[in-house]
């Protein structure tokens, strides 16, 4: 049977009426080719020929929305325009500007619970490889809907083993950028090993991070452990968690190996979404009484308040 052929209204009415099971939970969305936002799912749609598509020359933040408050929004911004200067990668309106349209599809989206993800690419440049072929960076903002998580999630807590999948390397670990094909990778060998998350491990068998978070511990002597940010993204929770930390108990930065991991009277997985969970069982053992501990129970509730209050209020 031959492939049809469709001229543009006979193609643009086709795509129309696929199936977007993606952008069920999208509720607006901005693109900078346009410069307006759009609260038709269905043309949340990116050029084929935008080298973050085809090379994964982007980068990206993943923002949550909180009781009608976009958290850490300029911390997220921040650790942007430090990957954005580390590509050589500015976006196609000042930073000021971008915090500005952050806040506004926010706000056309209307929902008080949920995530902003922000995509800011080497733009449309053909199929070739050399940035230099992109006259104009891209950027697209996504608003989503989400509503909290159920206290039973962090009653419960997570399970976890070690990863088969190795820590990224130091210069791009350093970079949020959109090739996430080790962290899909850990989120499928998750699944398949029957836990919650994965822990990655560097080269010298330190501890790196969860797919889409970062670890941490409490060791026996009370202290809070945290890897160093050398093959891990220092996450914008982690760091905030850890500053939160220092106000009632000594927080270190250092190198961990599986076998001091095993030793934990508590694993926390800091992150965007978790806030912070505590780790139950790892690689099939408990972790000090199998339960979630009193270290993760009350910095989650200090991160929480912490992220509420100083988050930046978008409805109304």
């Amino acid at each position: 049977m031959p492939v049809p052929v469709l001229d543009a209204a006979a193609w643009a009415e086709k795509l129309m009426s696929l199936p977007r099971e993606g952008a069920r939970s999208v509720t607006a969305f901005y693109e900078h080719r346009v410069g307006a936002i759009c609260t038709d799912t269905r043309l949340l749609l990116v050029p084929l020929d935008d080298h973050m598509v085809h090379r994964g020359d982007a980068i990206f933040e993943s923002l949550t929305l909180l009781e009608g408050r976009i958290v850490q929004l300029d911390a997220h911004l921040a650790r942007m325009r430090g990957s954005a200067e580390k590509l050589e990668l500015m976006p196609p309106c000042s930073w000021d500007e971008l915090r500005s349209l952050i806040i506004e599809t926010a706000r056309a989206g209307g929902e008080a619970h949920g995530g902003i993800k922000v995509l800011l690419g080497r733009g449309e440049g053909g199929l070739g490889v050399d940035p230099a072929d992109c006259p104009q960076s891209s950027l697209y903002i996504v608003a989503s809907k989400g509503g909290p998580k159920p206290e039973s999630f962090w009653q419960k807590g997570l399970t976890a083993a070690r990863s088969g999948i190795p820590a990224k390397q130091e210069w791009i670990a350093q970079i949020k950028s959109t090739n996430y094909l080790a962290n899909a990778l850990m989120a499928r060998e998750a699944r398949e090993k029957g836990v919650s998350v994965t822990f990655s491990f560097d080269e010298r068998c330190f501890l790196a991070e969860a797919a889409i978070a970062n670890v941490a511990m409490v060791d026996r002597a009370g202290r809070l452990l945290m890897p160093e940010f050398r093959f891990a993204l220092p996450g914008t929770t982690a760091l905030l968690a850890g500053e939160l930390a220092k106000s009632f108990m000594p927080v270190v930065l250092t190198d961990i190996t599986e076998e001091i991991l095993e030793q934990a009277a508590e694993i926390l997985v800091l992150g965007t979404t978790c806030e912070c969970v505590a780790v139950t069982h790892y690689n099939g053992k408990p972790v000090g009484d199998g339960r979630p501990g009193p270290i993760a129970d009350r910095l989650r509730h200090l991160l929480h308040d912490a992220l509420v209050t100083g988050g930046v209020p978008f409805l109304g």
